[in-house]
């Protein structure tokens, strides 16, 4: 017969609850961080949000010389171009920046003789495979649903959380999920990895998955809560950490298994999102841990203990 297998052994007592103070300072080191790139380096947005051209184009080779290809564009004069490999060494994304309007000509035009420009450099050998353009309108109107959808994910998530158990839950939840999100769009800025709706996604799907891995901890904290009704708050916090450790470790350690499959073999167009979600498993978890439950020690948790009868009473000594 074999031995069922344990990540987390059987009575594990490790006290996350004595560096607590620590981790808040690294917590808000982190936000105001991520708040100092976003607003001096800025995000590199893509072209859902910044608006301009996307051609996807096949080489006639079986590799693409992207130096070459650069100098050519350079000399184009349209504005910083990217070039980007995308699935395969023949591939190329070309970003295009928005071309503004001229007397003789609106910003449509221009952006169709930008990409006419394109084509005749390259030449009629290579193969264009799709061409998008977003102009600025729908980019700024992208940019404010994508605030929204963040905001109103949010709210939802605390009003949730809120009726399910107690405002001190709800309140810290929502302090973890913007913690989460603040750092993963930090995250963004520092690397300078292309910012779009895929990201978006990600880091709403980032919020979730934070969530989901919170409640089950508050749940075990509340269900403590009503059994141990003398034990000190920190000491009880501590506990049920341990005693969800291993849920805490098995899930994270699967979904980042997952989202590093993703990240390797499922290609360009999900790269983003991909390392997006390897950041958010990892500081979504560390919140949990970190962030959003020994913040319960300041919030004047009352007792839950009105349900006499439901729950034995048990006397723990202070340690």
């Amino acid at each position: 017969m074999f031995k069922p297998l344990h990540l987390v052994p059987h009575g594990t007592k490790i006290n996350f609850m004595w560096p607590h103070k620590i981790t808040f300072l690294i917590s808000v080191l982190m936000i105001v961080g991520s708040f100092v790139l976003v607003f001096t380096k800025g995000l590199n947005f893509g072209i859902d949000f910044a608006g301009g051209v996307i051609m996807e184009v096949k080489a006639p080779t079986a590799q693409a010389d992207l130096g070459d290809m650069r100098n050519k564009l350079d000399g184009l004069e349209l504005g910083e171009i990217a070039l980007q490999e995308f699935g395969s060494p023949d591939i190329v994304l070309i970003r295009i920046p928005q071309q503004d309007a001229t007397e003789t000509a609106t910003q449509e035009q221009t952006t169709q003789a930008a990409v006419t420009k394109v084509k005749e450099t390259l030449g009629s050998d290579w193969q264009y495979r799709r061409t998008e353009t977003v102009g600025p309108k729908v980019g700024d109107e992208l940019k404010s649903s994508a605030v929204w959808a963040s905001i109103f994910a949010m709210l939802g998530i605390m009003a949730y959380i809120w009726f399910r158990y107690e405002w001190q839950f709800g309140i810290n939840a929502v302090l973890a999920l913007f913690h989460d999100c603040v750092t993963t769009v930090g995250f963004f800025a520092l690397t300078g990895m292309e910012f779009n709706l895929t990201t978006v996604a990600a880091v709403l799907t980032i919020a979730g998955y934070s969530v989901n891995d919170t409640v089950v901890i508050y749940d075990r904290i509340r269900y403590d809560l009503r059994r141990y009704k003398t034990m000190p708050l920190a000491q009880l916090i501590n506990q049920a950490l341990n005693e969800t450790l291993a849920r805490t470790t098995v899930t994270s350690g699967l979904t980042l298994l997952s989202v590093l499959a993703l990240a390797f073999w499922g290609g360009e167009a999900m790269h983003g999102f991909s390392v997006a979600m390897i950041w958010g498993i990892v500081i979504g978890t560390y919140s949990t841990i970190c962030v959003a439950s020994p913040m319960l020690l300041y919030m004047n948790l009352r007792n839950i203990g009105s349900d006499k009868g439901k729950a034995a009473t048990t006397t723990v000594q202070k340690a």
